[in-house]
């Protein structure tokens, strides 16, 4: 028996049709009312996006050619709209292949000349709607699929933290004396549950991030002690490799350290990550952190923005182009057998994008890495 693909009399499908022609409205109303969609009418673009922003439909009927905000432009709209899901485009136009090149290049996803043939338009309206369904569907698998993963890291933080506090109980000898051949062994065990450890809280952050529920506590420090915490948090690393780190602030922050806003916490995330990092991937030389003001341009017509770089440059074993084009990317680590989880260096570029900020890395193989933050001095007034 051959399946039935018509969608059912009843439809929970909501479409909002516009055009500037009452005419054409009430047509395109009836023949989809009767197919039990529940359809909503506006009259021009200003008003079509006022009800798409309040309550956003599961597909949008637009004409081309409307007065005042055409349909290309509340195509534009729509798509870069960041608090819109995602809403199926149909264009209404005329028997002109300019108008459909430019309306797809605006974001539609299908278009209808005009005059509308019933068959074909319930046709597109199913196509576009099942499209819609689709990628609900893997969007709402997406957040369960990272609340689960959410879930799983904090639950596992529990059992490792409990291990951490047991085994420094066991080595400092409050259960009783051990011997030093078990110290060792307690020892490698401590180092390997806080890899664990620290791995957990970073997947877990990533996630916080990715799911928008992360929560910045933005509040003014001074940047460079900041830098100089860290570098004193990170000196015994460097000692065992026997490296020399220096920090050098340019001339205009020796005298007066760069007061930023932002959350100091995450912002040392981003420092300790990158110099230890560069700690990590450099057996001779030095690993050297720079930070000094800049003035950023932000648009042709010569506004600027008060920001801070910091530069961290090691002389380490550096890394290939390909390894530079996907360093950012979640999971993605490089080819180097040192590499780690493919997690820090993503969770540092989603700070700093959270900061207003950006982050660019330049390298070659066996001549070192080096790592630029610009970071605004006041990312809240960069939104």
């Amino acid at each position: 028996m051959p399946l039935d693909l018509a969608p059912p009399s009843k439809s929970n499908d909501r479409i909002l049709a516009v055009d500037d022609s009452p005419d054409n409205l009430f047509l395109i109303e009836a023949i989809l009312a009767e197919e039990g969609y529940e359809v909503a009418c506006k009259s021009d673009g200003s008003s079509a996006l006022a009800a798409i922003e309040t309550d956003p439909p599961d597909l949008v009927l637009l004409d081309v050619m409307m007065p005042g905000i055409d349909g290309y432009e509340v195509t534009r709209r729509i798509r870069t709209n960041p608090h819109l899901p995602f809403i199926p485009i149909l264009l209404i136009t005329a028997h002109d292949h300019s108008s459909v090149v430019e309306g797809l290049d605006a974001g539609a996803d299908d278009f209808i000349r005009k005059p509308v043939e019933v068959d074909e338009l319930l046709a597109r309206v199913r196509s576009l709607l099942r499209l819609k369904h689709s990628i609900d569907q893997q969007m709402a698998m997406s957040r369960q699929r990272e609340d689960f993963v959410s879930r799983l890291t904090h639950d596992l933080r529990t059992p490792l933290v409990a291990a951490d506090r047991m085994l420094n109980l066991f080595l400092q000898g409050v259960l009783g004396d051990i011997p030093p051949t078990m110290q060792a062994a307690i020892t490698s065990m401590i180092n390997s549950n806080q890899n664990l450890l620290q791995m957990v809280n970073t997947l877990l952050e990533v996630y916080r991030y990715e799911a928008g529920r992360k929560t910045l506590t933005f509040s003014s420090f001074d940047f460079g002690k900041l830098i100089q915490e860290v570098l004193q948090e990170l000196t015994p690393l460097s000692q065992d490799k026997e490296l020399s780190i220096k920090f050098n602030p340019a001339k205009d922050c020796l005298a007066d350290s760069p007061i930023i806003i932002g959350d100091p916490l995450e912002i040392r995330r981003v420092v300790t990550n990158l110099v230890g990092n560069a700690i990590k991937f450099t057996d001779m030389g030095a690993v050297e952190i720079r930070l000094h003001r800049i003035e950023a341009l932000l648009d042709p017509n010569n506004q600027s923005e008060k920001g801070v770089i910091l530069e961290v440059e090691d002389s380490g074993i550096g890394m290939s182009p390909e390894d530079q084009a996907i360093i950012f990317e979640r999971f993605r680590q490089g080819n180097n057998k040192r590499s780690g989880s493919g997690l820090g260096l993503h969770l540092v570029s989603r700070i700093v994008e959270a900061h207003r900020g950006t982050i660019q890395v330049q390298s070659q193989i066996g001549q070192g890495s080096l790592f630029t933050v610009y970071l605004p001095v006041n990312p809240e007034e960069s939104c």
